[in-house]
């Protein structure tokens, strides 16, 4: 194995002055803090800066190691590093951690300085929009860049590069859209539902103002086990489970098990060990509001776009189909936006960006060096 390559996580408190900062809403915070790290040198010109884009309930920490017992490094790791896609010998990378995260970015588990006390479900809603309006704030004030050399991220990222690329059209020179849609679909949207429900019903939940180690554990691991059922394809379900059984002494009981449901059980609740019930959901709330041309017109709101784009689908996504990007590339190219399309081979489903990283790395490079 390669030496660990470590990385520090670092946090910024944005200038907001004594008006706060102003949500799409029309509320108001009145401060916000910004965990991110990042990954090479910025150069003199500030012309080589990459801002990746994490997905729902991803982090900062995109890649490298936090200290050297890691056993595990950032979730995109496979795409940075020096000589990798997103080459930090080249490039200067920055993940930062969403508004309304549990990452160390102002979300409902941060104090309230107005009351001294947690937000909790006092937090008010935020959207994508107002997520990527404090990533602009954060790069301006704290690294001065005033224009992107891309913008990337997949899933709830690629919705936040379609608003980048839509709210600051003169502020990113590419714009890489990965297993994302312009407004999700009534499935998707149903799905998140009963994922919030999950949660608002465990009596742990407490109206939101449960204590640290003691939330809805429960609702927020079927919140999880929803949300892997639609990341993941049939043929992949078929190949990685089947109809094998995990534990068949208890075949004609409750407790006898299938593989798929030991591993839903696993991931579930091991996702609630280190994500914070609140966070997810305000942050599924954020993307069932999303729609590009709410009050203007899809069309008209994509044609805004200045950037050239790469818009990315996955064959076997389920829970935002090829057909959804192949909308959004289409409505571009025919509003002169310069758009390109590519749809990955991979029978993964909509993890495919963070899994099968042999067929979107090669893509990506062309592009971004392009």
């Amino acid at each position: 194995m390669d030496e660990k390559i470590l990385v520090q996580a670092r946090n910024f408190r944005l200038h907001l002055g004594e008006k706060g900062f102003f949500l799409e809403s029309g509320r108001i915070l009145p401060e916000v803090s910004i965990a991110y790290e990042t990954y090479g040198t910025l150069n003199a010109d500030k012309s080589n800066a990459i801002l990746v884009c994490h997905a729902l309930t991803g982090s900062a920490h995109a890649a490298h190691y936090h200290s050297p017992d890691d056993q595990k490094p950032g979730w995109w790791d496979d795409v940075i590093g020096p000589g990798k896609t997103l080459d930090t010998n080249t490039y200067f990378i920055i993940c930062s951690n969403i508004l309304g995260g549990c990452n160390g970015t102002t979300g409902p588990r941060s104090i309230n300085p107005l009351t001294g006390r947690r937000y909790d479900i006092q937090f008010p809603v935020v959207t994508i929009k107002d997520m990527v309006h404090a990533q602009w704030l954060f790069l301006k004030q704290c690294f001065q860049i005033e224009r992107l050399h891309s913008v990337i991220g997949g899933s709830l990222g690629g919705m936040q590069v379609l608003e980048w690329a839509i709210s600051y059209p003169e502020k990113l020179e590419r714009a890489i859209v990965i297993a994302a849609t312009g407004r999700i679909s009534a499935q998707a949207l149903a799905m998140n539902k009963v994922g919030r429900q999950a949660i608002m019903r465990d009596p742990n939940w407490k109206n939101g103002n449960y204590p640290d180690g003691a939330g809805p554990v429960d609702g927020l691991s079927i919140a999880r086990m929803m949300g892997h059922i639609s990341y993941l394809s049939y043929d992949s379900m078929q190949r990685k489970f089947g109809r094998d059984f995990k534990k068949n002494d208890g075949l004609y009981d409750f407790f006898g098990e299938f593989q798929v449901e030991s591993y839903l059980n696993y991931n579930g609740y091991n996702f609630a060990k280190r994500f914070d019930a609140n966070s997810y959901l305000y942050i599924t709330k954020a993307m069932d509001l999303f729609d590009v041309g709410m009050g203007n017109g899809y069309r008209e709101i994509l044609s805004r776009i200045r950037a050239r784009t790469l818009v990315v689908s996955i064959a076997s996504d389920m829970l935002f189909p090829p057909w959804e990007s192949e909308e959004l590339f289409r409505v571009m190219h025919e509003e002169g936006v310069s758009v390109s399309y590519y749809e990955m081979e991979s029978d993964v489903g909509h993890d495919g960006f963070l899994v099968d990283y042999h067929v979107l790395n090669p893509v990506l490079e062309n592009f971004i060096g392009s």
